[in-house]
């Protein structure tokens, strides 16, 4: 007979330790109102495009599903190219204080 598998203990669980994630874990309303501006947020033709772009440099790159797990995601630089970098770096770039949203 096959071993069944165990269920996953966090599944449905915020496990962040963020102010927001708290936030959201004890609002349920408040997270089901992000969640639903966030799926129409994600649907705009230019951030499927973008994401497009990205997965398709990864597939190309062959690191498709293996660098987000080495915690590396795919920057936009000035000269419009890909490049590899630390996902914390690329992803606190915000363009704020008059810097670039670009490496």
């Amino acid at each position: 007979m096959a071993e069944k598998s165990r269920r996953n203990s966090l599944a449905g669980k915020s496990t962040g330790t963020s102010k927001s994630a708290k936030y959201y874990a004890k609002n349920k309303e408040a997270n089901k109102k992000k969640l639903a501006y966030m799926k129409e947020y994600n649907k705009d033709p230019k951030k499927v495009k973008y994401r497009q772009e990205l997965n398709k440099a990864n597939k190309k790159a062959g690191t498709y599903g293996k660098m987000t797990k080495m915690g590396k995601d795919r920057s936009h630089t000035k000269e419009g190219k890909l490049v590899l970098e630390n996902r914390k770096t690329n992803r606190s770039r915000q363009g704020s204080g008059g810097r670039s949203k670009l490496k």
